[in-house]
This record gives structure tokens, C-alpha cells and sequence, in this order.
């Protein structure tokens, strides 16, 4: 994402005055390679030429991104398509036909221009302030005096004075000038340098159809999960009920001891199932979360893991019911791996609320090594979090600490 900030002027003004300098750099080295590759491209010898002058174009605009990025607080994403993985033509032919090469070239051409409009405005602006303050300096020795209408002589160091002063209170214009050409300078490059509008919208479709598709998959691995714990546990506790209660129904009347240990037997399996029924419901989502919201369902998880945990939890005011499920069980998993794989003691949990959404992040003491494996917990997470536009970053070195931070946005 592109941001821009108000640049210092300090470093605004270097920029605006080396601009000129390396307009005129840029502007002589594009328009000679240019120029030779076109008239020789008959020969054929051009196309390396203009193959060279577009690589140096892009290179030009990669430095002026950076540059534009430090000196005026200007970030400027690289705009350009996907290099073509085919013959050497193929590739020249991208990159000589990207409508963002050819951005890069009338940028780095305009700023000769530009460079020149900026340097003499930057001139002019601290040249008045400087000449007003030295004024007090040379007045005295000048064969001249300036007169102000009837009520001011100036030929004299006191009575120029004033005039000083009037240089000093010019200075923080200068200053808001210089920074106000350092913006405008910021927004002509990201105009010129960043992707265009087009390019956006194209990238965040992508990204929503990424973003959707691995939301179907996670919901569809979950409905799998869903399906195989119903299955393997729950369905086959109560068929051993079924059964038990059947063999007991006819042992009844020939043996009513065997027919009460069976009934036993089948009424232990009963609450087994409405157990592992209540965990299944709890996976999926658990009752408490909606009735009282993240603080109480995630301290209820906190007092069932068997390891230490720091809880803090401020999301005033309640996000939506989809955040706060996948707030939840971004803590419970990472919970979940930390008695599991890590061999952590103690783990801290911070679940904030911020202008954006909700930030959710878990630290560990143990061994680290987490990562974001296909198919793993972590990135079913990540998938989840995806659904909602949000992002799940871990941070795990060999040895620890492990973070696991995730930032779900609370408007889409």
C-alpha cells in the first residue's frame, strides 16, 4: 500500500535542489540510448540498445522511488506486470509494451523541466529571506540609502534591523513552501512511478478472489472435519448405546444383573457422546462467545489450557460476530500448539482493540520453530483470517520466542 507523509523540509529542499542535477543526468542518458537504438534499430543492432535504455529506464525509476521514498516521505509501490517466463523476445516485448516502462520514461524525461521550475523556486524563496536578514550588513558600507515612503531611512546597521526581522519571519515560510513543493513533488512521482488506478483495482480483485477461495477452502476443510469428528466419535459412541441398550433389553428377563451392567455401560457411553458433542459445538462456535463476548469466552479457553496464561483483552466497542470468532480461535490454536509442540510454560495473549479492527497477538517461551506450513493449523488461520480481509503473521526463530500476530479488520 502506498503512503505518503508531509516531507521535512530539510531534506525536501536537498531533493528539489539535486533534482535539477539529475534531471539533467537522466534526461541526457534516456534521450541518447533512445535515439541511438531507434535509428539503428534497422540493423538490428538497436534492439539490445533499446533493450539497455528500457533496463536503465526502469532502473532510473527503481532509484527515484527510493529517493522519493527517503528524502519526501513518498512510498511508491513497483508497478509493474509480471515478467514472462518465454524466449528473450517475449521478454523484451513485456517489458517494451508495460504502459508503466513507458511511465518510468516520461517521468525520468520530465524531470528536467521539473527540476528546473523546483531548484529556481527553492532559490527564490530562501534567497528573499536571506536577503532581507543581511541586509543590516552591508547597508552601511552601501553609497546608497533606501528610503520607505516619509517615515523610514534605511542606511544604517539599526535601522535595518527590522528588515532582519522581516527576513527571519519569512524563514517559516520558506520552510512550509519548501515542504508544500516536497509534497507536490511526492504526488507527481506517485502519479508518474505507482501503478495506476487500473493496476489497483486489479490487484485488490485478485486479491479478493484469492482471499474468497481461500475462505471456501477453509470452510469446506472444516465442514470435513466437522463430518469426520461426528463420524469417528460421536456417531459411533451412540451406536455402541444403541447396541449396548438392545443386548441389555434381552437380557432383562434371564439375567437383570447382566441387563443393569449393560444399561451402565450404555449410559457411560451416553455422556461420552454429549461430551464429545459439546466439544464438536464448541469447535464450531462456542455458546459463549455470542452470549458475552471475547473477554469471557477467552477466559473460559484460557482456564482449560495446562499452561500459564497472561490474558488481557480491551475490544470496546464489540467487533462483529465474525471477528471475534476468528479472534478466537487464532488464540485457541496458537493455545493449542504451544501445549502441544512448543514445550512453552507460560504463554501471553493481547487482544486490542485499534482504529482498524482488532489485533490479536500470542507470545510464547517455548522452543519456537512455528511456521506457516499448507495445511497446517497456522495456515488454516491464516485462511480464516483471510475471509474477513484479515492478515496472520508468525514470528518464530529456532530457540523462541514464537508471535503470533493477527490483524483482523472490522470494515471490508
Amino acid at each position: 500500500m502506498d503512503v505518503m507523509r508531509k516531507p521535512n523540509a530539510l531534506a525536501a529542499g536537498f531533493y528539489l535542489l539535486t533534482n535539477l542535477v539529475t534531471g539533467i543526468f537522466w534526461f541526457t542518458l534516456i534521450v541518447v540510448l533512445t535515439v541511438v537504438g531507434f535509428a539503428t534499430s534497422v540493423l538490428w543492432v538497436g534492439l539490445p540498445i533499446l533493450w539497455s535504455a528500457m533496463a536503465v529506464v526502469r532502473g532510473g525509476a527503481t532509484m527515484e522511488r527510493a529517493w522519493v521514498r527517503a528524502a519526501l516521505r513518498t512510498d511508491i509501490p513497483r508497478p509493474y506486470r509480471e515478467p514472462p517466463t518465454g524466449t528473450l523476445w517475449q521478454r523484451f516485448k513485456a517489458q517494451f509494451t508495460d504502459p508503466a516502462t513507458w511511465r518510468d520514461f516520461g517521468y525520468l524525461l520530465l524531470l528536467l523541466p521539473v527540476g528546473i521550475l523546483e531548484f529556481v523556486s527553492v532559490v527564490a524563496m530562501w534567497s528573499v529571506a536571506a536577503a532581507f536578514i543581511a541586509v543590516p550588513f552591508w547597508i552601511g558600507s552601501a553609497p546608497f540609502a533606501v528610503i520607505v515612503g516619509d517615515f523610514w531611512t534605511i542606511d544604517s546597521f539599526a535601522s535595518a534591523l527590522p528588515v532582519s526581522l522581516i527576513g527571519l519571519a519569512l524563514i517559516p515560510f520558506a520552510a512550509l513552501g519548501t515542504r508544500w513543493l516536497g509534497s507536490v513533488h511526492g504526488k507527481f512521482a506517485r502519479g508518474m512511478l505507482g501503478p495506476t488506478r487500473a493496476d489497483a483495482l486489479a490487484i485488490e480483485a485478485e486479491r479478493l478472489s484469492s482471499s474468497r477461495a481461500r475462505g471456501v477452502e477453509a470452510a469446506e476443510a472444516e465442514r470435513r472435519r466437522i463430518e469426520r469428528d461426528l463420524h469417528d466419535g460421536a456417531q459411533q459412541r451412540l451406536v455402541a448405546v444403541a447396541m449396548g441398550l438392545g443386548r441389555a433389553k434381552s437380557k432383562m428377563d434371564s439375567d437383570p444383573e447382566a441387563a443393569a451392567e449393560l444399561i451402565a455401560e450404555a449410559h457411560a457411553d451416553a455422556k461420552l457422546a454429549i461430551k464429545e458433542l459439546r466439544d464438536l459445538a464448541r469447535g464450531i462456535y462456542p455458546s459463549v462467545l455470542g452470549d458475552r463476548g471475547l473477554d469471557a469466552a477467552l477466559s473460559a479457553l484460557a482456564a482449560r489450557v495446562p499452561i500459564e496464561v497472561d490474558l488481557q483483552v480491551d475490544v470496546e466497542p464489540r467487533p462483529p460476530t465474525s471477528v471475534e470468532s476468528a479472534a478466537y480461535f487464532t488464540v485457541g490454536e496458537a493455545l493449542t500448539n504451544i501445549t502441544k509442540h512448543s514445550n512453552g510454560t507460560k504463554a501471553t495473549v493481547r487482544v486490542n482493540r485499534v482504529d482498524t479492527g482488532v489485533l490479536v497477538e500470542v507470545t510464547d517461551n517455548g522452543q519456537g520453530g512455528a511456521e506457516l506450513r499448507p495445511g497446517g493449523g497456522l495456515a488454516g488461520l491464516a485462511d480464516r483470517a483471510a475471509t474477513i480481509d484479515g492478515v496472520v503473521v508468525v514470528v518464530s526463530p529456532a530457540g523462541g520466542p514464537t508471535v503470533i500476530r493477527a490483524e483482523l479488520p472490522c470494515a471490508w
